[in-house]
């Protein structure tokens, strides 16, 4: 990839569920020595973002109330080539200045990893380039590095993306400890089954966040699960049971008149159990630093209640641009450039690419 010093082109494409992103960053070979130690001590020892481009599926998945795998993985077809199209443009950059490829290996859909795997494998394979697959939930944990402030090593890191709610100690580039996780269902899937027993449309989540500023927090009593379990774990199953059953007292005209109230108790009792549990780990771990990643952590309210939290334990946290917490081709781009910067990766010419529709973070550690 060039001689020391010189710049590094590294292009990300993201197709593991409904958005397919295309994102292109550079980075100078010889800034590499920060990342691995976490020593780095201003953004400019990290990778800059040149152009990213997304499209989200949300509007064709709509009408079936959750995202088809199917039509996701044939829609993914038709948009990868005109995002990177875009990205190009925008950068200024032309593809055969590209020095390698990354893509989301898995975890996601399929399906939906393999157009993106396969694109990405026939463009390094076509420039004689290397490829990179990427952990999809690692672009997420580096995403806050997008940022105009962005965070140091070492750190907690809440990541609350989709399926997966979890809390990880993170000491520099690729050394991750999980701390704890969802044992059935995640946040994401609390806030979204929540919504769809309130009527609310897809993507719930957001739709039930929006509704909630409206509401009294107060007005219902929902359990907050493994609270006081002296674990840093989570459970949100039982909140989602625990709606369904007040919602079955309830005659459909006071479920639309408590509908703000029902909304606002339960982000109330999600946001208090994740904010709990990142205080106990910064404790458990004496950190300073939280950085929180994934798509509920566009959560206004969460965001609030974690910055207060923060604050009165004189610890200061992260987040990624509001714009980057869904899935996207910047965090994918990013995870690669920074570990390939650290000196943990350098990429593969052999194409014959794979996908892991399951795959656990903790077994990316460098």
């Amino acid at each position: 990839m060039g001689q020391l010093g010189a710049k590094v082109y590294i292009l990300g494409i993201e197709s593991s569920c409904d958005e397919s992103g295309v994102a292109l960053v550079k980075f100078d070979q010889d800034a590499a020595t920060g990342l691995r130690a976490g020593t780095q001590s201003s953004a400019t020892r990290l990778p800059q973002l040149l152009a990213h481009a997304l499209h989200t599926q949300i509007e064709m998945h709509q009408p079936y109330g959750g995202v088809v795998p199917e039509l996701a993985s044939r829609d993914h077809i038709q948009r990868i080539i005109p995002l990177l199209n875009q990205v190009l443009t925008q950068s200024g950059v032309g593809i055969a200045q590209v020095d390698l490829v990354a893509y989301t290996k898995g975890p996601g859909l399929a399906g939906a990893l393999l157009v993106g795997a396969g694109v990405a494998a026939s463009l390094a394979a076509s420039m004689n380039i290397p490829l990179l697959g990427v952990h999809h939930l690692e672009g997420h944990l580096l995403s806050p590095f997008l940022s105009e402030d962005p965070p140091s090593f070492p750190f907690v890191c809440l990541l609350v993306s989709g399926g997966h709610t979890q809390l990880m100690g993170v000491q520099s580039m690729g050394q991750y400890e999980l701390l704890g996780e969802s044992v059935d269902d995640a946040a994401g899937e609390a806030f979204d089954k929540s919504a769809k027993l309130l009527g609310l449309d897809y993507p719930g989540g957001a739709a039930l966040s929006q509704l909630a500023v409206h509401g009294d927090p107060k007005a219902f009593s929902f359990p907050r699960p493994m609270l006081h379990s002296g674990r840093l774990d989570f459970s949100f199953a039982g909140l989602k049971t625990s709606v369904l059953t007040q919602i079955k007292k309830m005659t459909e005209k006071d479920i639309e008149a408590c509908k703000t109230d029902l909304a606002a108790s339960v982000q109330a009792a999600i946001v208090e159990v994740l904010v709990k549990k990142s205080i106990a780990a910064l404790k458990q771990t004496q950190l300073k630093t939280l950085v929180v990643a994934g798509g509920v952590g566009a959560n206004q309210t969460l965001r609030e209640a974690l910055l207060k939290a923060c604050s009165q334990m004189g610890a200061k946290v992260f987040f990624p641009e509001l714009s980057l917490c869904t899935d996207n081709g910047a965090m994918i781009a990013m995870a690669a450039a920074m570990r390939v910067q650290s000196g943990i990766e350098k990429g593969s010419k052999c194409y014959d690419f794979d996908v892991k529709p399951r795959w656990s973070l903790s077994d990316v550690v460098a």
